[in-house]
């Protein structure tokens, strides 16, 4: 599967993408929801909470005005925040993400597992034990190559906006399942699905709440993500369901 992949676009077209335009045109940007500073707190408080982190937004908040009850969940917050605030002043890129990666990942893995891809192999788990086995780390160097590589050609085309929102959901679902670093996958995925809107439509785009969005509907996400219980056997004619839920959050 490349991120370039035009396969599920008119499938994508009839369930939602034709609804995209306007949704962005009635999609409030001002700062009736927060300003966008609170906005990027929301976005890596929510990104957080996905991944089990149980401080809520309103804590967090509570914990900015006093500044009191400091501790590892806070500390994974806001080093979240710095990789989201270093993402929108920076291109796109693959150095740009590693250098995001190593920023948020500082609670998660030791100082030499940071920025970098991973020389492990590793699996996601659910509740019933092993559910997906990613591709051997001694591939992963070369999927990522050719992930960015793809990744380029998609910035410097010349996408509508609906097309700018399918490749973020593909890029979103193909990253998670390449899984490329030991830790930190699904924060960087999120990360990198915005960043990618945003680079293409601008930096209003930041303000969306897809990991808000993301967080509320927890068990689609992952059920939908869930497309194989191997990197080798993933069905991407099964990916519709995913790459619907990014415009659903615009509603």
């Amino acid at each position: 599967m490349r991120i370039i992949e035009r396969k599920y676009l008119d499938f994508y077209k009839k369930a939602i993408g034709n609804e995209i335009p306007k949704l962005i045109k009635d999609f409030d940007f001002s700062e009736k929801r927060g300003d966008f500073e609170y906005l990027t707190k929301s976005s890596a408080v929510y990104s957080s909470n996905i991944e089990g982190n149980s401080i809520d937004l309103n804590s967090y908040m509570n914990y900015e005005l006093n500044k009191d009850k400091s501790g590892k969940e806070i500390e994974e917050i806001e080093n979240l925040i710095e990789a989201y605030e270093f993402a929108q002043n920076h291109k796109l890129n693959e150095q740009n993400l590693l250098n995001c990666h190593k920023v948020f990942s500082d609670t998660l893995l030791i100082r030499s597992k940071r920025g970098k891809y991973r020389l492990e192999q590793v699996g996601v788990f659910g509740k019933s034990g092993l559910a997906y086995m990613a591709v051997e780390p001694e591939f992963v160097e070369k999927e990522m190559k050719l992930f960015f590589q793809d990744l380029d050609m998609l910035i410097s085309s010349k996408l509508n906006e609906t097309e700018v929102f399918y490749f973020a959901s593909l890029i979103h679902l193909r990253f998670a399942h390449i899984h490329p670093f030991r830790d930190g996958n699904g924060r960087a995925a999120r990360l990198l699905e915005k960043w990618f809107i945003s680079e293409n439509l601008g930096g209003n785009f930041w303000k969306i709440p897809s990991e808000e969005y993301y967080k509320k509907m927890q068990t689609h996400y992952y059920n939908s993500i869930n497309l194989g219980v191997n990197f080798y056997e993933l069905n991407y004619d099964k990916c519709l369901a995913f790459l619907e839920m990014l415009p659903n959050c615009l509603k």
